[in-house]
């Protein structure tokens, strides 16, 4: 059997980049479930913004959380958190190959790590911050598993 050029050469064409799924119409939600993403939108976002200034809180965690109940609730909070001058980047990246920066990782590791210390020093009993710790660390695990830069 032969193919001809253009079919042979197309077979070894990488396959197009699936569409982005933020790009995808989401099916409609009731009221209640609405309400209820953006109840958490509007939480992560609060412990999002808590956590940029407490060391033993993640930040951007909280904040990909706002911006998937967003998208999936609230187009004006989602436009809002996307075209956001300190965490748009952020989000934009992440929905364009699940992208977390170096900085960011190294800046949330650091954080982490520093509250870690503060909670073995202040904090008793001795198993509540090595919970923390260990969510902590968990935490760290995940995003440094991130990629750092964009598919191409």
């Amino acid at each position: 059997m032969t193919a001809s050029i253009p079919a042979l050469a197309q077979s070894f064409m990488p396959a197009p980049p699936s569409p982005d799924p933020a790009d995808q119409p989401l099916r409609v939600l009731s009221r209640p479930v609405r309400w209820l993403l953006k109840g958490v939108a509007v939480l992560s976002l609060a412990l999002g913004i808590i956590g940029a200034f407490v060391p033993i809180m993640p930040t951007v965690p909280f904040v990909l959380l706002a911006a998937w109940a967003a998208a999936r609730s609230s187009p004006r909070l989602s436009r809002w958190l996307e075209q956001h001058p300190t965490m748009g980047p952020y989000i934009r990246e992440w929905h364009h190959g699940g992208v977390v920066r170096r900085s960011a990782k190294w800046t949330a590791s650091l954080m982490m790590a520093g509250g870690a210390v503060i909670m073995l020093i202040i904090v008793r009993p001795l198993w509540v911050p090595l919970t923390a710790i260990a969510v902590m660390a968990s935490v760290a695990t995940w995003l440094w598993l991130r990629p750092e830069h964009p598919p191409r």
